[in-house]
């Protein structure tokens, strides 16, 4: 992929500077980018002005069939490659004297986004009643998903807490989020009882030197997102679901219950610190689709034929 690398990295640091995508994004538009490149490098088409919408179609098919990277591609992880083939497209024609752009009108099928998965109120209790709150590591690890349900926390933000950014005495705590944008979030008391509880009888078990992550492992390290990640698997697996619980899960169940119960769409959106509102938006359509089902299942008139 020679020919193109130098390209590709120019790009990539344009990309840095102008848009809001995360280090994931970033990692992200390299790796489609690099195979398609790569691609472009086996069937010997050396600049993008050869590049046509025959090229693409091929590239797309084959890409989705599994015939090129080895394992098909799901809906999103498709849509992803195209629209990064897509950006790279439009900054060569601005940034590189390129004038040809194949995919500029070249469509897909829109999918259907898909709902975010949730927990029920009684399902999140029945989880955070398993820790042993008489050992520092039970303690800790109910602290961490009482804190993201508590919060709406990302677990990247859940591992980065510190403890000189949370206010125990007016139930806050600042948040930094994508693109280190901070927002504010508060708390409810129960919440609060068990920072101090965690603060008090645990945290200085784990810790060993100074240090301001709120979160410690046994060696005194930061709680790693994948020690969250497998804190919560256990914990729902301890409680008797017959779900896979995930961090992203306990988020999900934050907005949807605050929804539920009356929460103002825009105050949702502020707390989980989405930058467009119809990102929010998906956890509506949760609670329509729950409130159909429950109409389906028990009005009278939905059983008749």
């Amino acid at each position: 992929m020679a020919g193109y690398d130098e390209m590709l990295d120019r790009f990539l640091d344009h990309l840095r500077l102008s848009r809001t995508g995360s280090a994931d994004t970033e990692d992200a538009y390299r790796r489609d980018l690099e195979r398609f490149l790569g691609y472009l490098e086996d069937e010997k088409i050396r600049s993008l002005e050869k590049v046509d919408k025959t090229v693409i179609t091929e590239y797309v098919m084959r890409l989705r069939s599994g015939d090129i990277g080895g394992t098909p591609l799901s809906s999103s992880s498709y849509a992803r490659n195209l629209s990064s083939i897509r950006s790279f497209f439009r900054y060569a024609n601005r940034y590189e004297g390129i004038e040809n752009n194949p995919v500029r009108n070249f469509h897909v099928s829109a999918q259907r986004r898909k709902l975010p998965e949730f927990l029920t109120f009684d399902q999140m209790e029945a989880m955070l009643s398993t820790f042993d709150l008489t050992d520092p590591a039970g303690i800790r690890d109910r602290c961490v998903i009482e804190v993201m349900y508590a919060c709406g926390l990302r677990v990247s933000e859940c591992a980065g807490l510190q403890v000189s950014r949370i206010r125990l005495e007016e139930r806050l705590l600042t948040v930094l989020g994508k693109e280190s944008k901070e927002r504010m979030v508060p708390f409810y008391g129960r919440c609060a009882a068990l920072i101090r509880l965690y603060l008090k009888d645990a945290r200085p078990v784990f810790a060993q030197e100074e240090n301001d992550i709120l979160f410690l492992n046994r060696k005194g390290k930061p709680l790693s997102t994948r020690s969250i990640q497998n804190i919560c698997e256990k914990a729902g697996i301890d409680a008797g679901l017959s779900v896979h619980v995930h961090p992203h899960m306990i988020r999900h169940s934050f907005a949807t219950h605050l929804l539920d119960n009356g929460a103002d769409l825009r105050v949702v959106q502020e707390l989980l610190g989405h930058e467009n509102l119809s990102t929010t938006q998906i956890y509506t359509h949760v609670t329509a689709d729950r409130l159909k089902a429950a109409v389906d299942s028990a009005h009278p008139h939905s059983k008749k034929a």
